[in-house]
């Protein structure tokens, strides 16, 4: 060292700590979590086991809310709900029941007058014979073997009382028990859908808001992107099968009344349930136009069998394929497959089901291959 000079001691730099060991999971969170998971999967099917009898009547009014919630905010934001959000639901719960309720008791009553009528004739053959009718000789094929049928067991009373007579009364009157039976479930089940969707209508606002809650926790934000594509579905089968069903009911019920075609407003009422289900309607039009050919007015049957088909070929592949697929970005037959395997596994419900699974698979498809995007956040 010089004299003079300043040994300026640089202190060592300190050692480096031991990296902190990696925080193990708690044995008993860990434990509280699975038994809230197995609790919660546990309430879950038991409460799916006790509402079974009454699922279908709750996803009946989903659907129906659904469907018409547009309608509903729109009304809401013009009239308001009324007082202590009652009467703007009351309203559209109602509507819901007479949109429903009044076509089958119109359908109910026809078909009642029907069977009178059926029981009268069948009582007149029974004691008096039946002879065979005219149009029997202007069917196109088969004429002759159809008339020699029903000389030799219609028309003679001993002959019409031993074929008619083969109806066993005791299993008529065990089968309207059993068709009593259901129509009074099926009265309760939508009393129930009836009540439910009330109550969809009073509270939906807050299920929306508990709904998109829920699928952002559990899902993140492609939840709410499903969920949208199944509304949308809905509502674009609501409009392309039902209001186009309805619509090709009508025209083809004007067709019905203008061919002869007896009882017209009850054929264009099935034509128009049949028309909401694919290759429904030809089967009702194929019958009413065999009605006007057996009464000997060709032209008109096979008029009104062309413009019919021309009608339903209209609604299947044009109308239809637009109000769907332009709604739900999803391919007709992908629609046309929804719908057919919803009705196979669901009924009628499946008619809306169906459509809403394919466009949720599609779209997750979709976003599985980069095709799809997840919507801004909902205010």
């Amino acid at each position: 060292m010089k004299a003079g000079s300043v040994n300026v001691i640089t202190p060592a730099a300190p050692a480096p700590l031991p990296a902190p060991l990696l925080a193990e999971p708690d044995p008993v969170l860990r434990g509280q979590g699975l038994a809230r998971v197995a609790l919660s999967v546990s309430l879950i099917a038991l409460g799916a086991y006790t509402l079974e009898g009454f699922l279908r009547a709750l996803a009946w009014a989903a659907v129906l809310a659904v469907a018409t919630w547009p309608l509903f905010m729109r009304t809401q934001a013009r009239f308001g709900t009324g007082r202590h959000n009652i009467v703007l639901p009351l309203v559209f719960t109602l509507g819901a029941t007479l949109l429903f309720v009044v076509p089958l008791v119109l359908v109910a009553v026809q078909a009642g007058h029907e069977a009178r009528m059926a029981l009268r004739w069948i009582a007149d053959a029974r004691a008096h014979g039946v002879a065979a009718p005219d149009w029997l000789a202007h069917l196109p094929a088969g004429s002759q073997q159809a008339t020699d049928w029903w000389n030799a067991n219609l028309r003679d009373p001993e002959d019409a009382a031993a074929m008619l007579g083969r109806v066993d009364r005791a299993e008529m009157f065990q089968f309207s028990r059993q068709l009593g039976g259901q129509l009074a479930r099926r009265g309760v089940l939508f009393g129930f859908t009836l009540v439910t969707l009330f109550f969809l209508y009073r509270d939906g606002a807050g299920v929306v808001r508990r709904m998109q809650t829920a699928s952002r926790r559990l899902v993140g934000r492609h939840g709410e992107l499903v969920g949208q594509q199944i509304i949308a579905s809905i509502h674009g089968t609501v409009n392309g099968m039902v209001l186009v069903g309805l619509g090709v009911g009508a025209l083809l019920g004007a067709g019905y009344a203008v061919c002869g075609v007896p009882h017209p407003v009850l054929l264009g009422a099935l034509t128009a349930v049949a028309a909401i289900i694919p290759l429904g309607a030809p089967v009702v039009l194929a019958v009413a136009s065999l009605l006007v050919l057996a009464a000997g007015s060709t032209g008109y049957a096979i008029g009104l069998f062309a413009l019919g088909m021309v009608v339903i070929f209209v609604a299947d592949h044009a109308i239809r394929p637009a109000l769907i697929g332009g709604s739900t970005k999803l391919p007709f037959l992908w629609v046309l497959l929804g719908i057919l395997g919803g009705v196979e596994t669901f009924g009628l419900l499946g008619l809306f089901l169906g459509p809403a699974i394919m466009a949720a698979l599609i779209l997750l498809w979709r976003d599985w291959t980069g095709d799809a995007k997840v919507p801004p956040a909902s205010p």
